[in-house]
């Protein structure tokens, strides 16, 4: 009963002091959270805080140098593109001369061995006709002794010709 009582005598009446008390306590509650607790809380949250700053700045920067490279590697090879197509183009160009030199050379030898053929065979056609006249000639002179030797008649002498001229064949 007597707990009773007291529950019923705290819930029944107003008590100031018991609200002071908890005001005071509450107060002081609130300041030991606010030195003990929230500072140390608050540093951390700023320490995290400045860390993400950092690290976000640290990441932009790094965009931003990786973006610069990604550039610098860009004309760099874009660059090396153009040399390769230059190196190309001049070897192409190396390679149709010295083809062209070649031809030129080729048919600059053909036209000489040509030309010495032509000699050759022109010199060759002299030795023939040379060789051919000092037959013709000794066998004239071997023909006009025979028909000085005897008197001939048409027909005889048509066949005197014509053995002369098989002889003739004959030694070649």
């Amino acid at each position: 009963m007597f707990t009773d009582a007291f529950v019923l005598g705290s819930a029944s009446g107003f008590n100031g002091g018991d609200i002071l008390f908890q005001l005071v306590m509450f107060i002081v509650l609130l300041l030991l959270i606010k030195k003990f607790a929230w500072g140390p809380l608050m540093g951390m949250m700023k320490q995290r805080e400045d860390h993400i700053a950092n690290e976000i700045d640290s990441a932009e920067k790094s965009r931003i140098e990786a973006n610069k490279l990604l550039e610098e590697t860009r004309a760099e090879l874009k660059q090396a593109r153009q040399d390769a197509q230059a190196m190309m183009e001049n070897a192409r160009k190396q390679g149709e001369e010295q083809k062209d030199q070649i031809i030129a050379a080729a048919r600059s030898e053909a036209e000489r061995l040509k030309e010495s053929a032509k000699v050759e065979i022109d010199h060759q056609k002299e030795q023939a006709m040379a060789a051919l006249r000092e037959q013709v000639a000794s066998l004239s002179v071997l023909i006009a002794s025979k028909v000085i030797e005897k008197e001939l008649n048409a027909a005889d002498q048509e066949k005197l010709i014509n053995e002369y001229i098989q002889e003739a064949g004959e030694e070649r």
